[in-house]
């Protein structure tokens, strides 16, 4: 049986256009789609979900031993988004310029690199610079891992593509929260040096895979007996395509409401269990289970708002996912019983990735598929500076407070905060509000390259 047809020339062509299109069949089937997507999930738990967010599980065992403040432990996170931040919108535009795979691979390989730095840090100096390293190949590697599936998939499955991506960040919590603290109590006072070296190797090991795995985007090939079409000219190749991004209004509106979003979670993430541990006497691996169970329940977060986005819009999507962390937020702050903690940790675990999977498909949306890591990339930043405010603040409140109390109530009020700005944005660009497409991934990336060529010029 013949590869089955992804369609003819892109939309929007002229008749004469369209009569000489190639027909296109593709080079790798559903099988390398959904390759690319499990890979995508391992980078993301590699990126994230190891490099960034086991930091919660070790810090405690690790500021014992470096003998840190929690200003300074807030700072540790702070330099690990300030990295991230730093080359989000790097590594998203050189994603889009030459391709995914390689800078993932590399991105990967330099956050393993970082969190070896972190695990042989004797002070606070060298645990800041392992921790930046980090920042910065974790950005290299996710941010390009959660766009490069919507060249992979039909437009109206692009929230639940990334949102399958996303699942990656949920793998590593559910992984971390038994994991340390065993190894801690396995390993001793100084297991948390030993901790970061096993880490730093499954990373290592997942940067490897995905070299293999992984494809920037679906291979098409002419049909037998037909000539190549004439190469048009990428839209990251026009100057105008870079100023949609960077210099559009809606886009920085949208970036100042991730900001918020990225504060407030970031906030609640770094000192979850500090606070159990130290303001409601929980031991490390009562804490640790309660972190798991957060884990557990955010693995169905991707896959369940990219659904949502997808039917009912992504701003309704992201607006309810704000308000229902704002309640989690604002629980932990106003008490330690073992309900309310159970109750947010579940709901901020059913909510915790929906955002940024979210983000990724509405990069998608404003720009097309190929602009996508960059514009993403750019928002990325608004999150990033988020993330480096609000463990410091936090931190720092702490230690005035005595208590993490008022540093989760105020988390609470960002997040609702976010949640109103949401509701009140309206996302620029005829591309959003276009009826959604039920094409191929090869045709949807085919006409909508066309049009966005077509705003270019």
């Amino acid at each position: 049986m013949s590869a089955p047809s992804w369609g003819k020339g892109a939309a929007g062509r002229s008749s004469d256009d369209r009569k000489g299109a190639m027909k296109l069949r593709p080079s790798m089937g559903t099988g390398r789609r959904w390759l690319v997507l499990a890979a995508a999930v391992f980078v993301v738990f590699g990126a994230l979900g190891l490099s960034r967010f086991s930091y919660t599980s070790i810090l405690p065992f690790m500021q014992a031993g470096l003998r840190l403040s929690n200003s300074q432990a807030g700072g540790l996170a702070t330099a690990n988004l300030a990295g991230y931040m730093a080359m989000a919108v790097v590594g998203g535009a050189l994603a889009s310029r030459f391709g995914s795979r390689y800078v993932i691979t590399g991105g990967l390989l330099l956050a393993a690199l970082g969190m070896v730095v972190t695990g042989l840090a004797e002070s606070y100096g060298p645990a800041v610079g392992g921790r930046f390293l980090s920042g910065v190949g974790a950005a290299a590697a996710s941010v390009p891992a959660h766009t490069m599936v919507a060249l992979w998939v039909p437009s109206h499955r692009r929230a639940l593509a990334a949102g399958i991506a996303a699942t990656g960040c949920s793998l590593g919590l559910v992984l971390v929260g038994p994991l340390i603290p065993f190894l801690m109590a396995s390993w001793g006072p100084g297991g948390w040096r030993s901790t970061w070296l096993l880490l730093a190797g499954a990373v290592v090991i997942i940067a490897l895979m995905g070299a293999v795995v992984m494809r920037n985007r679906p291979a098409e090939r002419p049909a037998r007996h037909q000539a190549p079409a004439t190469r048009r000219p990428d839209a990251f190749e026009h100057p105008a395509g870079w100023k949609r991004i960077y210099l559009t209004g809606k886009v920085w509106q949208l970036g100042a409401l991730y900001f918020l979003f990225g504060f407030a979670y970031m906030a609640y993430l770094t000192f979850f269990t500090k606070r159990l541990i130290a303001d409601a006497g929980y031991s490390a691996q009562d804490a640790g289970t309660v972190f798991m169970i957060l884990g557990w329940a955010s693995l169905v977060c991707g896959i369940l708002w990219g659904w949502v986005a997808d039917r009912v819009g992504r701003e309704r999507a992201m607006a309810l996912i704000l308000l229902i962390q704002a309640l989690a937020y604002s629980l932990l702050g106003l008490s330690t019983g073992f309900g309310p903690v159970m109750i947010s940790a579940v709901l901020f675990g059913v909510t915790a990735w929906g955002v940024p999977a979210i983000m990724a498909a509405v990069s998608s949306d404003l720009v097309g598929p190929a602009l996508a890591p960059a514009a993403y990339g750019f928002l990325t930043v608004f999150h990033g500076f988020g993330q480096a405010a609000g463990p410091y603040v936090a931190g720092r409140l702490a230690d005035v407070l005595l208590t993490f109390s008022g540093s989760y109530l105020m988390a609470g009020g960002v997040a609702f905060l976010g949640a109103l700005g949401m509701m009140a944005y309206r996302r620029a660009g005829s591309a959003a509000r276009e009826p959604v497409s039920t094409s191929t991934p090869a045709q949807s990336a085919a006409s909508e390259t066309t049009a966005y060529q077509g705003r270019l010029s």
